[in-house]
């Protein structure tokens, strides 16, 4: 369906055809005629489908006649809720694109940077906030955000805002939303906890769900390389000298994983940075920038941090750790091969990930290539690692005090 199909106003066409957006995906076909409808909905596709659009374009055009009244300025009518920094300053990029032949306002509120000039941007009055949890929450305690007047509140990335242990503050701040507005969840996948999450808040929600798509893959070159956890490293070097060239994604599952990975590539005189939740927001944001600018060709990512972030023109992606959910393996090799280009994606597997390789293969409907070349094979007899606990209650007892002074940091 062309966009131009849809109920939407001339100047937000106009913003969407300046993209050289046309065409609509299927997220947005399906969406945007429910989002204007008012009716609530839930949303399952998955990432790089459009989804932001989806619910900024009719967003935009439910709001695009109303006025706030001259005295009292204007109100925040819609709030979106982000679980990354990343990628609530992508969605605010979207809103404030495709609203630019409005009179709509919108802005980003995030954690990890100076909180005054996010004040001064609300007290101007707003239409639109895209926000992290926390940070929201702090600027409502210091009464400069005021939700009374909220028509829709959308959650973006349910799925990993839950993962990051994001429930209660959503649980906050939905009670500090009116009761009667309109809600939309998005996800890319929709396990049982985010069900749970849309029947608590959505009240009879049309649903949209658009299964994650193996085609984009075709024009990806897949190899695959069964290796022993603690060669993984020298596999890595081995591929980066003598194979594996150009702009280079790799995903690490863990933060402290993805620092150790870098510090040895560093080491090896490669150009490398990495993004994950511990770093300050000013040093993601340079290493994104060195990243795109070419002054850095690798980037050493976790799942989290990498949400909908982004990257264009790269040449390879490597799986470090393989993904235990089926379709992040498709979203992590789909940021490669984009736009008609071919690309590399190259994925490690210890013996305790054998069982994601076969997941993986099952929604691929078919095997990811072996490596004829691999120098560090894994011994197929080789059985998955187990950690013992150690025994004795002093040891337990120590655990559990160590334990109890840890403080829960919030990542926002």
């Amino acid at each position: 369906m062309k966009f131009t199909e849809l109920a939407i106003s001339k100047p937000i066409l106009k913003a969407v055809l300046e993209q050289n957006y046309t065409t609509a995906t299927s997220i947005q076909e399906r969406a945007i005629p429910v989002i204007l409808a008012k009716q609530d909905l839930i949303a399952a596709a998955p990432t790089g489908t459009g989804k932001t659009a989806a619910f900024a374009l009719p967003i935009l055009q439910l709001f695009l006649d109303k006025q706030d009244a001259p005295k009292g300025g204007k109100k925040i009518k819609a709030l979106v809720l982000s679980p990354t920094r990343e990628l609530a300053i992508q969605i605010a990029e979207n809103f404030k694109t495709y609203s630019k032949y409005t009179n709509l306002r919108s802005t980003v509120v995030y954690g990890g940077v100076a909180i005054e000039p996010q004040i001064d941007v609300l007290k101007k009055g707003v239409d639109i906030v895209v926000s992290t949890p926390g940070r929201l929450l702090d600027l409502h305690k210091q009464d400069v955000l005021n939700l009374d007047y909220i028509e829709v509140l959308v959650l973006d990335e349910a799925d990993l805002m839950l993962d990051m242990g994001f429930q209660e503050d959503i649980n906050k701040i939905t009670r500090l939303c009116p009761k009667e507005r309109q809600n939309l969840l998005f996800s890319a996948t929709m396990p049982d906890k985010v069900m749970a999450l849309a029947n608590e808040l959505l009240q009879e929600p049309q649903k949209v769900y658009v299964a994650a798509t193996t085609t984009g893959t075709k024009a990806i070159t897949q190899q695959l390389y069964y290796v022993p956890k603690r060669k993984k490293m020298e596999l890595c070097l081995h591929l980066l000298r003598n194979e594996v060239k150009g702009q280079i994604l790799i995903f690490r599952r863990t933060k402290f994983g993805t620092n150790k990975l870098e510090e040895t590539l560093v080491k090896n005189k490669y150009k490398a940075v990495s993004l994950h939740g511990d770093k300050s927001q000013t040093a993601r944001q340079e290493a994104l920038a060195q990243f795109k600018k070419g002054e850095a060709n690798i980037l050493i990512a976790t799942d989290v941090a990498s949400r909908g972030i982004d990257i264009s023109g790269l040449d390879a992606v490597i799986n470090f750790d393989m993904p235990n959910v089926p379709e992040i393996y498709i979203h992590r090799i789909g940021r490669t091969g984009r736009a008609g280009a071919t690309g590399k994606a190259y994925s490690f597997c210890g013996a305790d990930e054998k069982s994601y390789v076969l997941s993986i293969q099952k929604l691929l409907g078919k095997p990811i290539p072996s490596a004829m070349d691999n120098p560090y094979p894994l011994d197929p007899k080789e059985k998955p690692q187990v950690h013992k606990k150690k025994s004795g209650s002093k040891h337990r007892k120590g655990r559990k005090s160590a334990a109890s002074k840890k403080k829960k940091k919030r990542w926002y």
